[in-house]
């Protein structure tokens, strides 16, 4: 193991803007410009649910944690949880500097869905906290993306709340249009649930354009060391997941069953794998109760931990594939998942509309957020009443009550049944932290 203390980085003032080139969707890739963009990452949430804080707003973890990154060599950080009233300029130019983009979870544990009886918590009061987020954060080039959700999915019943996920998804779509805000690309990062996880990722690509994902992720923990590509089942996801439309990424990655030596970054930064994923996320940065950390964090003092240094050597050894790494160009949607009992309970097509009281934020903004001690929006009342008319989230249009039939159709891209195995037991912890921050149950 290695110590480092508290480096002695210059964080940009805050009236400064360090600037990125800001990634964009082309088929089913990203894009840095012309040259196709791989995110290579960690998440990052220094005292994990125990301790709810915003790494981002705080200017002297960041300034200790950016060394660290540098060495790993990454691109990108994951985080769960920020505080929408806080002030992030020196973070995150300090971040751009480094060349680092930030994925961010829009919902905190008290403005989040409620898997179990999604219709109440998807209300104007949590709408309005994920909004007042997006403002926080849309004009820094380096914010990669949004994630609408985390794992509010998370066995065959809670399927049912998938429309409540898409509905998020497209409202702050709709949102960043209506702000005038740069394109910011919108998804979400679904549970490994082999029941349902393909109808998942057909689902959040299904419908008309303004319904639809801009990427899908999911935490995938079924590469523990020592394995393979095949042993793993990572090549049956690749062939599953071949003319998905949309970027796919990993958003959480790194079984921690047996000692962690991250052997799959050579396969994820493989041509193997590049024409359907654009890298992942490793979990994660700072030790926690979990035991997946990559280094020991003790105030100002960063002590590097051998997962750590495995990974540092697995980046450092693993380059990029040339060109564009055989992605799909032309993209498209896919077709909605039927109804099927009792892995996927979605009925029809149709989205719940957006809460009257929501409505108004598109054209006035959202104003100032709840942060991190607001009341909460679970049960705050003004809930959706009603099903939203395909196209209701296209920019200037407003949704309707009344009700969408479409019905179910078969893939416009060609996708495989899944064959997949159940991530190991042992990432149980990690579901109960992700369930935590991404779909608290209040």
């Amino acid at each position: 193991m290695r110590t480092s203390t508290l480096a002695s980085i210059a964080l940009s003032a805050a009236t400064a803007s360090a600037s990125l080139t800001s990634i964009t969707v082309k088929g089913n890739a990203f894009f840095a410009g012309s040259d196709r963009f791989y995110i290579r990452g960690v998440d990052y949430q220094p005292g994990g649910s125990s301790d709810v804080a915003d790494p981002i707003a705080d200017e002297s973890g960041c300034t200790r944690d950016i060394v660290e990154f540098k060495k790993l060599g990454i691109n990108t950080v994951r985080v769960y949880t920020v505080d929408n009233t806080a002030n992030h300029d020196a973070c995150m130019n300090a971040l751009a500097d480094a060349g680092i983009y930030l994925v961010l979870d829009v919902n905190t544990p008290k403005y989040s869905l409620n898997r179990a009886d999604p219709n109440p918590s998807y209300n104007a009061v949590y709408l309005q906290s994920l909004f007042a987020t997006v403002d926080s954060f849309a004009n820094y080039t380096n914010t990669l993306a949004f994630f609408s959700g985390n794992e509010v999915i998370n066995d065959p019943a809670s399927s049912a709340a998938a429309p409540y996920v898409k509905a998020v998804t497209r409202d702050l779509r709709q949102y960043i249009r209506e702000q005038g805000f740069r394109s910011i690309p919108v998804g979400y990062s679904a549970a490994d649930v082999s029941e349902n996880r393909l109808e998942m990722a057909e689902y959040m690509n299904c419908g008309t354009d303004d319904e639809r994902s801009d990427f899908f992720a999911f935490n995938d923990y079924s590469w523990c060391d020592p394995s393979s590509f095949t042993t793993s089942g990572w090549d049956q996801k690749v062939k599953n997941f071949t003319g998905y439309g949309i970027p796919l990424f990993l958003s959480e990655y790194g079984c921690n069953t047996n000692t962690r030596t991250f052997e799959e970054v050579q396969a994820l930064y493989n041509t193997e794998m590049t024409s359907v994923y654009s890298g992942g996320l490793v979990y994660e940065y700072s030790q926690e109760a979990s035991d997946y950390g990559l280094v020991e964090i003790n105030g100002d003092s960063v002590t590097e931990l051998a997962d750590f240094t495995a990974l540092e050597s697995q980046f450092s050894n693993t380059s990029n594939p040339t060109g564009d790494g055989g992605y799909n160009s032309t993209g498209g949607a896919s077709g909605c998942p039927a109804y099927s009992s009792p892995n996927w309970l979605v009925a029809n097509d149709s989205l719940p509309a957006i809460p009257d009281g929501a409505v108004k934020y598109m054209t006035e903004g959202a104003g100032t957020g709840p942060g991190l001690t607001g009341d909460g929006s679970q049960n705050a009342g003004g809930a959706s009443t009603g099903t939203a008319t395909a196209g209701s989230g296209s920019a200037t249009a407003t949704a309707s009550g009344s009700s969408s039939t479409s019905t179910s159709k078969s893939g416009a891209t060609a996708m495989n049944a899944p064959e997949w195995s159940l991530a190991p037991m042992i990432c149980g912890a990690v579901v109960v932290m992700s369930t935590f921050f991404g779909a608290t149950l209040l």
